[in-house]
């Protein structure tokens, strides 16, 4: 199959930009062109490229086909509508029957026909985040400045231009010109295809593959750091970010005075990364090294000594900047900054951050006792935990909120668990950050998180599948993962009692157990056995998460043995045999009676359903599920048999109503573990 090769260079593309775009270009193209079915796309992007290749037909084939139109006495709107909408006359019609018939004939077109028709367009309407106009009358628009673009086919070039139009002005043609590395390798050069794009470019120091870029990167400033027996800060985001600013990636070392060492590590790391692009170093003992690494985008003469000079200028004057703010905080103490709290708006309809931190307050100290934290820490805590935010250190680098709070709590001689709280509350604010485990900051963590489900979802700010503005998604997970990770036995509802009304309280607490659920399916659990769990008949502590996912597991073992996937297999046929049953003459509550069971089968299945009736509920009680789980298999043998050899619609009217009063029976107790009907399978 033909190679479809296409390159678009233009100034330097925004690194958040690139990934995105790239796989725009492939889902747009492979849609478009799906008459010649692109096979083993490729995608490449960087900082100042975008590139696909693609297997693809050599041509359409010519295709008949005929429409069946209006009948022949229809009205005249209705043929000429039809005639419209396929571009047809009247001439080209034939009668069939009552009706007029169309034959068309579509011609074959050759693949390169077929593209220069279709990427002018998908260039033109590109789904830029942002995008620009520049110079001249044309009315397209990019990224930045599209300077060329290539677009062969096997080698040859495929011809089309961006004009929309006689009078539109943009006169770039597609072509087989590109150009390398700004510095290294200006001007323009030839290509025949993919391979040859790529390998040229690598002779004129540009590398063309993104994760290649990264790999080089990182290993490359890991060399350098293990040079003076240090390590680099883990920085995935980082890491992406500058692979998408450079072509030609060439790391150094550069050194930090020493006048700045005392800075706490997180505002050097900060100020680096958010200012500089520049990666942190970590001595042997953790503590940050006063060395930096970062990236150029050139091989200099003098192997960097003044590039290195440079930027170690630049990060002394971010540091200084950095050094006036921590020095200028610590002159007044967190408690004496809460009144500036009253003038930052929380949310226009919730108020200040003074009066939202009266709320956590009060809500940590109702569930400090719950969670086994000191009343009092916990409400001071929760009274500086917003603090921060009026600091110059936050007001400069919103990401270091809480870490700040924690070292001004320090300075201000705050109780170290309170300290701590102020700095955690915040936890976890992503799945590669960890849960807070010490008791103050965990009643100040779901302080913080119900207040804010709470706040938003009594407003109507929920989430919808186009957005969550408000974080209320990570909130939930957040309540989660400090319950689950921490064993926490806490009704849920109790807690949400002290933060709003009851119509919230149900709809946050089912917005918590939707996550959950979401949650079990990205671990690979089997979330529908929890919506069994839920469905439980009379199930008691249905807001406590650890109970309910300990539940969920036992039944999730218990499915993984061969009488569990019976007894599944059995309740789904009794209640598939009810439901139709109950449809004709009512349902069939209330106990079978033993003198109307005939056979020792039904016998054996009454006697073990009593006999899990009597022990399951005392088991429950005592949340030993597993033993639950135990006593519920017994059933699988005697229901087997049961289905095997008795006839539920007995002929006589008494007896069919007894066996299905039993069947009725076996599925309630079943139901009283978990509503078997939601597990799939």
């Amino acid at each position: 199959m033909p190679e479809l090769f296409i390159e678009l260079l233009s100034e330097e593309i925004p690194a958040r930009m690139q990934r995105g775009a790239a796989a725009d270009l492939e889902r747009l193209l492979s849609s478009a062109l799906a008459a010649i079915a692109p096979q083993e796309v490729r995608t490449w992007f960087g900082p100042r490229r975008l590139a696909l290749r693609a297997k693809v037909a050599a041509h359409v084939a010519a295709l008949s086909s005929s429409e069946r139109g209006p009948r022949t006495g229809a009205p005249e709107q209705a043929l000429t509508g039809f005639l419209r909408k396929h571009g047809a006359t009247r001439d080209q019609l034939r009668q069939e029957g009552d009706y007029w018939v169309l034959d068309k004939q579509a011609e074959a077109v050759s693949a390169s026909a077929l593209v220069a028709s279709i990427v002018p367009g998908i260039l033109r309407r590109f789904p830029w985040p942002k995008s620009m106009r520049w110079g001249g009358t044309s009315h397209f628009v990019w990224v930045r400045p599209l300077r060329r673009m290539i677009c062969l086919l096997d080698g040859v070039v495929v011809p089309f231009d961006l004009r929309e139009g006689a009078d539109d002005g943009h006169g770039l043609e597609a072509g087989n010109l590109t150009e390398g590395h700004r510095f290294h390798a200006p001007g323009t050069f030839a290509v025949h295809g993919a391979e040859d794009w790529e390998r040229q470019l690598l002779e004129r120091r540009v590398l063309v593959d993104s994760e290649h870029r990264k790999r080089t990167i990182a290993d490359r400033i890991a060399g350098l750091a293990a040079e003076k027996s240090l390590t680099v800060v883990d920085d995935p985001g980082l890491l992406d970010e500058v692979a998408g600013l450079v072509e030609w990636p060439v790391p150094h070392l550069g050194r930090i005075a020493d006048e700045f060492m005392d800075l706490p590590p997180e505002v050097m790391q900060v100020s680096m990364r958010v200012n500089q692009r520049y990666f942190a170093l970590r001595a042997a003992d953790g503590r940050a090294a006063p060395w930096f690494a970062f990236v150029a985008n050139i091989q200099a003469g003098d192997n960097g000594v003044a590039i290195v000079a440079g930027n170690q200028r630049v990060l002394s004057a971010r540091f200084a900047d950095a050094r006036h703010f921590w020095d200028l905080d610590r002159k007044t103490r967190l408690d004496a900054r809460l009144p500036a709290l009253d003038g930052v708006i929380y949310h226009a309809k919730l108020g200040t951050q003074g009066e939202r931190v009266q709320r956590l307050r009060t809500l940590a100290g109702r569930i400090a006792p719950l969670v086994g934290a000191e009343g009092e820490q916990s409400e001071r805590a929760a009274l500086l935990a917003k603090a921060d935010l009026v600091t110059g250190m936050v007001g400069e680098f919103p990401e270091l909120q809480g870490v700040m709070g924690r070292y001004y709590a320090q300075h201000d001689g705050e109780l170290p668990a309170v300290a701590d709280a102020v700095r955690d509350h915040y936890a976890p604010r992503g799945p590669a950050d960890a849960a807070p485990t010490a008791p103050v900051s965990i009643a100040v963590g779901l302080a913080d998180k119900l207040d804010q489900l709470c706040q938003f979802f009594a407003i109507g700010e929920k989430p919808t599948g186009s957005g969550d503005p408000y974080a209320l998604r990570r909130a939930a997970l957040g309540v989660i993962r400090i319950v689950r990770e921490n064993g926490l036995r806490l009704r849920l509802r109790s807690l949400l009692v002290e933060a709003a009304d009851e119509d919230t309280i149900e709809a946050v607490f089912a917005f918590i157990i939707e996550r959950l659920a979401v949650q079990l399916r990205s671990e690979g659990a089997r979330h529908d056995i929890l919506n069994a769990v839920f469905g439980a008949k009379g199930l008691d502590k249905d807001d406590d998460i650890v109970a309910l996912l300990a539940r969920t597991e036992a039944i999730g073992e218990l499915l993984q043995t061969p009488d569990g996937v019976s007894l599944l297999a059995g309740y789904k046929r009794a209640a598939n045999i009810l439901r139709i049953e109950d449809r004709r003459d009512g349902p069939h509550a209330g106990a079978p009676d033993p003198d109307w069971l005939r056979t020792e089968d039904e016998k054996a299945l009454l006697s073990a359903t009593q006999v899990l009736a009597e022990v399951a509920e005392e088991t429950l009680n005592r949340e030993d599920y597993r033993s639950a789980m135990r006593l519920m298999a017994r059933i699988r043998a005697p229901l087997d048999a049961f289905f095997d050899n008795v006839t539920v619609n007995a002929r006589e009217p008494d007896l069919r109503m007894h066996r299905l009063r039993l069947l009725n029976q076996t599925r309630s107790i079943m139901d009283r573990i978990a509503d078997f009907s939601r597990i799939e399978g």
